[in-house]
């Protein structure tokens, strides 16, 4: 068992890809240090120097190894490292497969579209965004059905892979819907994934580590200043 020495996070309590690796952390009750990033106008050397390539958040840093990057390969990492501590990627080669297309689905494809919506300054451009975003959610709904085979999760009776993945912009989903009066998981268009967003925004794992609606709403007010924003 890793204890808080041994892993460290580099982060920032708005990141969704931070709150992904928390999530992921939290399942696997591994003990972590939280480096946090104070200032989004202003990244610390730390970060600087783990990730020179891209300079964001979240980084891992696991004993005397080099420092990892992105949030989809600091998950799978985690997983192959401790595969006894709640496995979150299925074992079978094809489903394994099938969680890497829509992850990379859902941080190409579909979050995209929320920044999109954020920059996007008039009513008809907003409402064709708000219109792939409909399609996306319906994708991931098709998605959730085959995956899920009628359990709660993407992973069947527990969390998995693809929970964590899309969970963690649930939060997000929330305060964009509040703002641009709209419902990502609308329980008329897309019912499975409405009650999938009820279940994995309550779960433990999740809650203590996503930021609620006043975190949020400062942060919307930095990224209109800051461009591009900072992840």
């Amino acid at each position: 068992m890793a204890n808080e020495s041994e892993i460290k996070l580099i982060g920032a309590p708005t990141s969704p890809f931070v709150n992904r690796v928390q999530f992921a952390l939290n399942l696997k009750s591994l003990k972590y240090e939280y480096l946090v990033e104070t200032d989004i106008t202003r990244k610390s050397e730390l970060l600087l120097k783990s990730n020179p390539v891209h300079k964001k958040v979240p980084v891992l840093l696991h004993a005397d190894k080099p420092p990892i990057c992105e949030s989809l390969a600091i998950i799978e990492y985690l997983d192959e490292m401790f595969p006894g501590l709640f496995q979150l990627l299925p074992l079978e080669p094809l489903h394994r497969a099938n969680c890497r297309f829509w992850a990379a689905y859902i941080d190409t494809k579909f979050f995209p579209l929320y920044e999109e919506l954020r920059q996007t300054m008039n009513k008809e451009g907003q409402e064709a965004i708000k219109e792939e975003m409909i399609k996306a959610t319906q994708l991931l709904e098709e998605a959730f059905i085959k995956s899920s085979n009628g359990k709660s999760y993407f992973g069947g009776d527990q969390v998995g892979y693809l929970d964590v993945v899309l969970g963690c912009f649930v939060s997000w989903t929330k305060h964009v819907d509040e703002l641009y009066d709209f419902n990502t998981f609308d329980e008329g268009k897309t019912p499975q994934l409405a009650k999938w967003a009820k279940n994995i925004s309550s779960h433990e794992g999740l809650k203590c580590v996503a930021p609620g609606k006043e975190i949020l709403t400062k942060l919307f007010m930095v990224l209109n200043l800051v461009k591009p924003p900072y992840k």
